[in-house]
């Protein structure tokens, strides 16, 4: 019998990351097999779900995509898994607006109980109304237990155990406050001291996790079984049989799963290193997808067999895509918070800097040739050289804004800061069409 759950809070940094993280190590150990999934569009979170669960975590965004894929995504994923995990994003009724797109919609559209994950460590039996309201507000999101983190010890879950059990929710036990568990870095997981500071804190709140939370009970309020899930207007694909050379290192290593799904149903996916590799894969399309390319910004830039490669391969008409990461990567020069400029693809001649670096982040929508496409944006370079080559396009926020991100194309080449979902089969093939429409 399957398992499922979504990890949730009342807000931000209460901890949902490095518990979920914890539980899906804790529940390892136990000999399960465990699916991640994360609501929202974050990548970071995957990636750290993803080295600890061993398998790809999967994005559940009902606003980049539709109910129906939703719900197909999770069901093929857990096909293969004991367990399905699914970590929150910001609060739990925190959406694009109001609720839609929120951590609530997603537990409701897949019938998953809720567990909330609350910071503790400056209250008591306050929580009582706190959890009542998040318990009682929408009663189709079925909250069902809690863990309380950041605790000081026996006798203060004592206060917390018995205002749980005074709002109507089970209380699952706690995690007490261990400063081993910071996740401070949002970097973490790409550089090899970094990913050991984050696989010692797994470590940590998982060993804690086995010791003060009742993972049967979790389980026993679990939902017991998975919604079998297929689109009925599935559609098929027109293009087959192409090659795509997929750059996945250190520096690039963010691109939707469901993505990489979709392009294996059209064909092969072939990895290859910007960083470490002398040549390309043979392909009909290269794609570079989001990373940190900064922080590898000489090393990539003095590999000047694989710059030449992929300069050939687009002077001799091979197709490119990149997206943020990958965008910095084929412009003229990426240039460092100390103002060092490192020389890149140059198929752009735009510059990205890390000098007076700001974020930039959120939903967008992309009207691009009569076709519209969703993802996300999340960076904290800028473009400070003008680019010439600028698409028409227009890109709008959730709420419908327009918004400066741009896109710029050439006649082989398509590159934006843009994180573009494509995991509906037919925005995939849109997106393909448009692209490839000279050469297919």
């Amino acid at each position: 019998m399957k398992r499922s759950f979504l990890i949730a809070a009342p807000s931000s940094n209460a901890g949902k990351t490095i518990i979920t993280l914890g539980l899906i190590k804790a529940l390892r150990k136990q000999g399960f097999d465990i699916q991640p999934f994360k609501c929202g569009p974050d990548y970071i979170d995957p990636l750290h779900h993803s080295q600890v669960a061993g398998q790809s975590s999967y994005n559940l965004d009902l606003w980049m995509a539709d109910a129906m894929h939703v719900k197909e995504i999770f069901w093929r994923q857990m096909q293969t898994a004991d367990i399905g995990i699914v970590e929150g994003v910001m609060g739990l009724f925190d959406g694009a607006k109001k609720d839609s797109g929120s951590s609530a919609e997603v537990a409701r559209v897949l019938d998953l109980p809720v567990v909330l994950v609350v910071n503790a460590a400056a209250t008591a039996y306050s929580v009582a109304p706190l959890l009542y309201g998040f318990k009682n507000f929408n009663p189709d999101v079925k909250v069902k237990g809690v863990i309380f983190n950041r605790v000081s010890g026996e006798s203060h879950y004592q206060f917390l155990k018995e205002a749980a059990a005074d709002a109507g929710v089970t209380s699952l036990g706690y995690v007490p406050k261990d400063e081993r568990m910071g996740l401070e870095s949002r970097h973490l997981g790409l550089s090899l001291t970094e990913n050991e500071g984050m696989l010692a804190a797994v470590d940590v709140a998982a060993n804690l996790i086995s010791q003060h939370v009742n993972l049967d009970l979790l389980l026993s309020i679990s939902s017991e079984s998975v919604e079998r899930t297929e689109s009925p207007n599935k559609v098929k694909l027109s293009l087959s049989g192409l090659k795509f050379g997929v750059a996945h290192d250190e520096a690039f290593n963010f691109m939707y799963p469901a993505n990489v799904d979709v392009l294996k149903e059209i064909g092969e996916v072939i990895y290859f290193s910007p960083l470490n590799d002398k040549v390309i894969p043979e392909c009909d399309l290269l794609w570079f997808p989001g990373g940190y390319p900064e922080l590898y910004a000489e090393q990539l830039a003095h590999n000047h067999s694989m710059l030449n490669a992929i300069r050939d391969f687009e002077r001799q008409g091979g197709k490119l895509v990149a997206e943020c990461g990958g965008m910095m990567y084929l412009g003229q020069s990426v240039q460092l918070k100390d103002g060092s400029l490192h020389k890149m693809l140059g198929l752009f001649d735009y510059v990205t800097s890390l000098v007076d670096m700001k974020l930039k982040l959120g939903y967008r929508s992309l009207e691009m040739e009569d076709q519209v496409f969703r993802g996300h944006e999340f960076h904290y370079s800028g473009v400070t050289v003008d680019c010439r080559q600028k698409a028409d396009s227009i890109a709008k926020t959730a709420r419908k804004t327009e918004i400066d991100m741009p896109v710029y194309k050439t006649e082989n080449v398509w590159s934006s800061y843009f994180h573009i979902y494509l995991g509906e089969a037919d925005r995939m093939q849109a997106f393909l069409k448009m692209l490839l429409k000279d050469k297919f």
